[in-house]
């Protein structure tokens, strides 16, 4: 069903720039965030996830809480990572907002995407993919974020093989016309690697198992038409924390932590779905 990753992602390069020209200082998150989630639905498709807005060294699995009022700054470095998906079949693209001084941080993450859909064709290993990053990152004296990766997709869910790391591997995974990835380089001025820290606001269903407590019940009935895809905190009409923990607890949800630099370096991030073609890749956001 290659078709409907396609026009997800001509639905998800419409959003994305018409998203990009709302980032500006003294905007809230939230605006932009809503903004993302509705218009896709407006135009055919449903989010793959939640509008991740990820600010400075956080990198990802950011978007913003029920009634948030975090604004954008002056000097923020953000990343806007989103996705859409007909029927489960997924795109995904994200790019980099730089409202400081930082344009070869941002330019790298661009030209490092650039650079590693140059060498897509079928019959080549993912390694190279991820060695025309790092080596671009080396060029402008950075580093790419060494466990953030690029990722397949199956329907309904929104990371799966083959992993497309950010750096050359020794054994990569052969390239095959009509693959469909994503590859999104995450540079950063830090030490190459993100950790979790403490904020949570996206959720999975990773266990379909009874449940005993009637509110948990009716939690995961709200969210049965995510399927495996993540959902916001904010999407739920009652988002009990204590129901969450225990559901996270239990195993039945997993909880996406904010993702941030390890030495709080900057982070920025590029990232287009393709598809694998004879003549190499197809560009669909």
């Amino acid at each position: 069903m290659i078709e409907k990753h396609i026009e997800a992602g001509r639905i998800l390069r419409q959003v994305k720039e018409e998203a990009v020209k709302l980032v500006k200082p003294g905007v809230k998150m939230l605006e932009v965030a809503e903004f993302v989630e509705s218009r896709i639905v407006e135009l055919g498709a449903q989010p793959a996830f939640p509008c991740n807005i990820s600010l400075n060294a956080d990198a990802a699995h950011c978007t913003p809480s029920k009634n948030d009022e975090r604004v954008f700054r002056e000097g923020d470095v953000v990343k806007i990572d989103i996705g859409a998906h007909i029927d489960g079949y997924i795109a995904d693209t994200a790019i980099t907002v730089d409202l400081g001084d930082n344009e070869d941080l941002v330019k790298c993450a661009e030209i490092a995407l650039e650079r590693a859909i140059e060498v897509i064709e079928p019959g080549i290993s993912t390694a190279e993919i991820g060695e025309a990053i790092e080596s671009t990152a080396k060029e402008f004296g950075f580093k790419p974020v060494y466990n953030l990766t690029g990722h397949g997709f199956l329907p309904y869910i929104a990371h799966a093989p083959p992993t497309i790391y950010n750096y050359r591997v020794e054994k990569g995974v052969r390239i095959e016309e009509g693959m469909v990835f994503a590859i999104e380089p995450f540079i950063t001025n830090g030490a190459g690697k993100v950790t979790d820290r403490r904020e949570v606001e996206i959720y999975s269903v990773v266990s379909a198992r009874p449940v005993r407590m009637k509110m948990a019940r009716e939690l995961l009935a709200e969210v049965e038409k995510y399927r495996t895809l993540p959902f916001a905190k904010r999407w739920l009409s009652n988002p009990r924390e204590i129901i969450i923990s225990k559901l996270v607890r239990d195993g039945v949800l997993r909880a996406y932590p904010v993702l941030t630099e390890v030495k709080k370096g900057l982070v920025s991030q590029a990232e287009h779905t393709v598809v694998v073609r004879e003549s190499g890749a197809e560009i669909i956001t």
